[in-house]
């Protein structure tokens, strides 16, 4: 290779170097766009400035039933205090009305963007306030201000102190339950509501959300003949007194239709329909009842005498699953009831009229309710 060759090579690489070299010069300046290649942005670009504000706490809403406390007051210390504790802002205390149980103030809730809402009454404000939050994916808290406190009680939930409910209602987590929900036939021209049941309900009047149980004659019988002064008083045992002057009335046939196919025929004095198991005082009436298993459980209690009474209570309290013709179970995720005379009905332990025909089924997973924490504390 002639040496005119070697100097032309020579020139080319030499081009090449200092073409790679400006190239390098130019990336690397930091002229306010670029940075060098093992440089991080600034820590305190990551910081809000000095003047902004701080982001917004969450907040609470509390639909509250008055007349279930004497001092409403020293109710809402309670409450302000623990919303304080938590870094929460004051709760939006909501009051239900003789003409709206709940409903109303729970939609004002969710239009007003709360985190979450919490029912403090008795066992119809978790009805109203439970159905309105079926499918909105806001929480719900359940906080003890009733006698019986039946969705809290299958939850385990605390039922004697306000303040630990309220501090599992902010800080614990999150349990998908179903919602059953029965409708009166639409088809009864002789169908009797009781004034005001479903009022300000968007559902209607005839379909009904319940979280624990529902049913009709002798359960329904006892909880309209229950003087709330008497529940005040002396809880639960209030419904004793009920039952015994009831629990002889006239039995009726009953027609269940189970999932569209089994069809069961019987005399009886009560059919209960449970989504969860345990009912008033502790006693579990439905030991298979799962509050999230999709399914209904149901019973038919048919005793024709007191002998047979005494072997109801018998299998009830050593939990027996044996079906009788004093008392039989199923399972299903839908079911029809026809009886021959209109029976009153109950759904959670409100009365909400009379009917001949009514229908159930399962949402499964329908309500997202704030429980303990895996942990068994307060919230996680």
């Amino acid at each position: 290779m002639s040496g005119e060759t070697w100097t032309y090579i020579g020139i080319g690489v030499a081009v090449v170097f200092a073409i790679a070299g400006a190239v390098l010069l130019i990336t690397s300046r930091d002229d306010g766009r670029q940075a060098r290649p093992d440089s991080r942005p600034a820590r305190n670009s990551f910081r809000q400035g000095a003047d902004d504000q701080p982001p917004p706490k969450k907040r609470v809403a509390v639909i509250v039933n008055p007349t279930k406390f004497e001092d409403l007051d020293e109710t809402r210390r309670t409450l302000a205090a623990v919303c304080a504790e938590h870094d929460w802002d004051e709760p939006l205390m909501l009051e239900t009305t003789v003409h709206d149980v709940g409903y109303g103030q729970t939609r004002q809730a969710l239009e007003e963007g709360v985190d979450l809402v919490c029912a403090l009454g008795g066992d119809g404000t978790v009805r109203a306030v439970g159905e309105e939050l079926i499918g909105t994916g806001t929480p719900f808290g359940l906080l003890p201000g009733g006698t019986g406190n039946l969705l809290a009680r299958n939850l385990e939930l605390p039922v004697d102190d306000l303040g630990k409910a309220m501090a599992v209602a902010l800080t614990g987590r999150n349990r998908r339950i179903d919602a059953a929900w029965m409708t009166l036939d639409p088809e009864d021209d002789d169908l009797v509501l009781e004034e005001g049941a479903g009022e300000n309900s968007s559902s209607g009047e005839r379909r009904h959300a319940f979280f624990v149980m529902a049913g009709l004659g002798l359960d329904a019988a006892i909880m309209d003949s229950t003087s709330e002064e008497l529940k005040k008083r002396i809880g639960w045992a209030a419904y004793v007194p009920s039952g015994f002057a009831h629990w002889l009335t006239d039995r009726f046939r009953v027609t269940i239709t189970c999932d569209g196919g089994d069809t069961e025929t019987r005399r009886a004095r009560m059919v209960v329909i449970g989504n969860c198991g345990k009912i008033t005082g502790g006693i579990d009436l439905m030991p298979e009842a799962e509050p999230d298993d999709g399914l209904l459980d149901i019973i038919v209690l048919s005793p024709p005498g007191v002998a047979a009474w005494a072997s109801v209570a018998a299998r009830v309290v050593t939990r027996s699953d044996r079906t009788s013709s004093t008392l039989s179970r199923s399972r299903c995720g839908a079911a029809t009831v026809t009886v021959d005379e209109h029976q009153r009905v109950q759904v959670d332990g409100d009365i909400i009229g009379e009917a001949s025909r009514l229908s159930v089924e399962i949402e499964p997973r329908a309500l997202i309710v704030r429980t303990p924490s895996a942990k068994g504390g307060a919230g996680a």
